[in-house]
């Protein structure tokens, strides 16, 4: 199995990069957006080799963890190579591990290619293994950001991606949603309120 490939990137297509390595050999590597890796730039890829009857494939990610996801994807029933590429592609690994620890149907249905039974088997065999991996310790909420799940449903939720849309990171984003809604007390927020408010409180931090 080739878990890495370090090398230069040589040119892109509409699906791959292509890694040329030390030894002048040029490694096609899928990805979710091959242009997001710069041509003549030095990288290290974690692969995922696919051997079929037609074809050895190679996937490619930048971090190790989406990777090892794409690996337990692959476990599924129901989702090949090129769909797990697309879940993992489509949003964050924590956001993955914690709508399955939640048993998040109407999270997991949205993913690309995944209806409701699939939605149902990635809760039952991936479930158990975020557990064992250690996923859902490194990747769930703390205490005070179940807090806000709890009082909020999906609306922290939604408070927190328009702060990653505006340029914060998620430890950012929901830091300062939770002081946001620790401001109400046992009241609901509305949602732009919500936001105006943690933006407020962020950029006093």
């Amino acid at each position: 199995m080739i878990d890495f490939i370090q090398g230069t990137v040589a040119y892109h297509t509409m699906e791959a990069v292509v890694v040329e390595t030390t030894e002048g050999v040029g490694y096609q590597i899928y990805c979710t957006n091959p242009f997001e890796w710069e041509e003549g730039s030095r990288v290290r890829v974690y692969t995922h080799q696919v051997v079929r009857e037609d074809a050895h494939l190679l996937y490619g990610f930048k971090e190790r963890d989406t990777r090892d996801l794409f690996r337990l994807l692959l476990e599924v029933s129901g989702i090949g190579p090129k769909g797990a590429l697309s879940i993992v592609g489509s949003g964050s690994p924590e956001r993955l591990v914690e709508a399955v620890e939640q048993e998040n149907l109407k999270f997991l249905t949205k993913l690309p290619g995944i209806g409701k039974k699939t939605a149902q088997r990635m809760v039952l065999d991936l479930k158990d293994k975020f557990e064992k991996a250690g996923w859902s310790q490194r990747w769930l909420p703390s205490e005070g950001d179940k807090g806000i799940s709890e009082a909020g449903g999906g609306q922290e939720r939604e408070a927190i991606e328009a702060l990653k849309a505006l340029g914060y990171n998620e430890e950012e984003a929901a830091q300062s949603v939770r002081l946001a809604r620790e401001g109400w007390g046992d009241g609901q927020p509305d949602l732009d309120e919500w936001i105006r408010r943690a933006l407020q409180l962020s950029m006093k931090s």
